[in-house]
């Protein structure tokens, strides 16, 4: 075992796992991240925190983290490249494994632009490979980034991001093929509504053998509605809405619409499982973790190991 992460060992063990996901409030408030928490408490086994999304200020993700914690649940803290230098990043690292975090997710992050604070100067010090391997030296030989040895070595279970459905689509399996290379131990998709696109991806990781590699979770988010359908197909880079999906949702009553999004994520899910290569679900209910719940209970995915 590489590190002391639960989610690993429920991985190691065969388990379908369901991650969920909890965006931090744009202040101190302690207890809009304990009301979120509780939504997703039973219902999956880790939970990522995000790391100022969308570029908009947030509690960090460090400390919201730490906060599931002492809740008794166990966060997939997620680390952005834009924000930080090496020294920085390894530094919160350390600061993190003290708090009891055991998984991260490494990230490149959104552009500054698209956030509250268009004007700030973003770092790139690293890239988000460049931080997986940095993550996994720190791991695996107990040194930092100049070489200097580490004084109670972080073991942390080391994730990422992969998005199946950019361009170009030949080239997305071969920039995994280098996150696994650079050490990274489990990847969440961006999430999918075209599943015949990511299953022909998946053909190609298994084809390639990468699934023995890594644990692929596959992204799945609930559409609320016809127009988050639209804005998402539109809007959203790297996510791709069938038409066929819209024009399902279209066809449905305006009231029973948001029941018909949650019954799609089900059968979504339901595909998912059964989709050679894929090891569980990230499960992203933005703004509606209340039905987290529901859906992984009509997944037939509860009760949750432990």
């Amino acid at each position: 075992m590489k590190s002391d992460s639960r989610l690993e060992r429920l991985l190691q063990a065969g388990q379908f796992v369901v991650t969920g996901e909890c965006g931090p409030p744009k202040g101190a408030d302690v207890d809009k991240v304990k009301r979120k928490a509780e939504f997703l408490a039973g219902h999956v086994d880790a939970v990522n925190v995000t790391d100022n999304q969308t570029a908009i200020v947030r509690m960090s993700s460090i400390g919201a983290s730490a906060l599931l914690v002492q809740m008794g649940m166990e966060p997939v803290m997620q680390m952005v490249c834009r924000d930080r230098n090496r020294i920085a990043m390894q530094s919160d690292i350390f600061g993190a494994y003290a708090l009891g975090i055991r998984n991260m997710l490494c990230l490149s992050g959104d552009h500054q632009k698209f956030g509250n604070h268009a004007g700030a100067k973003n770092v790139y010090d690293v890239d988000s490979i460049q931080l997986i391997d940095m993550v996994r030296r720190m791991r695996d030989e107990g040194k930092v980034a100049s070489g200097d040895e580490i004084d109670g070595v972080p073991r942390m279970f080391i994730g990422a991001a992969a998005n199946p459905f950019g361009d170009p689509f030949e080239f997305r399996v071969t920039r995994l093929a280098k996150k696994i290379a650079a050490g990274v131990d489990f990847i969440q998709t961006q999430c999918i509504y075209n599943m015949d696109k990511f299953k022909a991806w998946m053909r190609q990781v298994v084809d390639q053998g990468l699934d023995q590699k890594v644990h692929i979770l596959a992204g799945v988010t609930p559409l609320k509605s016809l127009g988050m359908a639209r804005y998402m197909a539109k809007n959203v880079s790297g996510i791709e809405v069938p038409d066929a999906l819209i024009k399902r949702i279209k066809g449905i009553p305006k009231e029973n619409r948001a029941q018909a999004g949650i019954q799609i994520c089900i059968e979504q899910i339901q595909q998912l499982r059964e989709t050679p290569g894929v090891h569980g679900i990230h499960l992203m209910a933005i703004e509606w973790e209340q039905k987290v719940r529901e859906i992984v209970e009509g997944a037939g995915l509860s009760p949750r190991p432990g």
